[in-house]
């Protein structure tokens, strides 16, 4: 698993992968333009280059770029879903040009509107934006289900594949604490085994790509998306470690979204957390498939 975090670009492109380092990511995720802004940040070749230098001489394996907050492909409103399609297209181009291993999405929200023509205006909006760019990887993320927002259950996350024309382009990020709170029991081995079996069913286990690890504030099936730190949540440290010891999970990016101590985003210490705690969550399961190992917990 390459375990990371999400950090800033600012100052240039560059400086993601010099923080990334910094932290010991083997994956980092960014932002390409600002999250509360429609307007792009003006990247040119150079920019691309040397960020493809910094990673190639860092330990940084993989790179995902996040698509920024204001999108909502399944808009009914035509300028919202015309700026997202513009901006979700500018990300996936930025993807192509310094080899990220995909776009993470958001899918959109229904609002107060039906969930079905919702689906099919961000399937249309995503084919577009693929159609749009070369080989960049867009990854649909599951929500926790707040409001309208699509993509809570594995249902509507293979209907909006199907909406876009199920491209091979076209694959999953799964986030931890948005599973618990949309309901998915998974702090525990076979609980997070029966979870993913439905989903990758649905979705086909050849769509899923990459992962987010965030602890949870809010309970589960509250439909709140409040991250935590890593085992100060109510999935805890024995439910991240499950999630970060799942054998299917093995060799994707994992990149943490959590708050830090002061809020300022994961610390090279909360990624050391991570690994530990993904080496307890593996040591568990050995010992629960060893003779005689516990039949059940963590």
């Amino acid at each position: 698993m390459l375990i990371g975090a999400h950090v800033s670009p600012a100052g240039g492109l560059v400086k993601a992968v010099e923080r990334g380092s910094e932290r010991g990511c083997r994956a980092i995720q960014i932002f390409n333009q600002s999250p509360r802004m429609w307007r792009p940040t003006a990247f040119g070749e150079e920019d691309f280059a040397r960020f493809v230098q910094a990673q190639g001489d860092s330990e940084i394996e993989a790179v995902l770029i996040h698509a920024v907050y204001l999108l909502n492909c399944a808009s009914d409103e035509r300028e919202i879903a015309d700026k997202s399609l513009t901006a979700l297209t500018q990300s996936l181009r930025i993807g192509d040009a310094i080899g990220a291993r995909a776009v993470v999405l958001h899918p959109g929200s229904a609002k107060a509107g039906a969930v079905a023509p919702a689906i099919a205006r961000a399937g249309g909006v995503i084919a577009e934006a693929l159609a749009e760019s070369e080989h960049c990887p867009l990854h649909l993320e599951n929500t926790a289900g707040a409001g309208g927002t699509l993509g809570r259950s594995f249902e509507e996350l293979a209907q909006l594949v199907d909406a876009a024309g199920a491209p091979a382009r076209l694959g999953l990020c799964l986030d931890s604490c948005h599973l618990l709170a949309s309901g998915f029991e998974v702090r525990r081995p076979e609980a997070l085994t029966d979870v993913l079996d439905r989903c990758l069913s649905l979705v086909g286990p050849e769509r899923l790509g990459s992962l987010h690890l965030n602890d949870s504030l809010s309970p589960l099936g509250s439909n709140r998306d409040r991250h935590a730190n890593v085992g100060e949540g109510e999935l805890g440290r024995e439910g991240c470690a499950t999630f970060l010891s799942e054998p299917r999970f093995d060799g994707l990016p994992c990149v943490l979204e959590t708050p830090g101590e002061d809020r300022k985003g994961p610390t090279r210490e909360d990624i050391e957390l991570a690994v530990t705690v993904r080496e307890e969550g593996r040591r568990a399961r050995r010992d629960r498939t060893a003779p005689g190992g516990a039949a059940g917990g963590l």
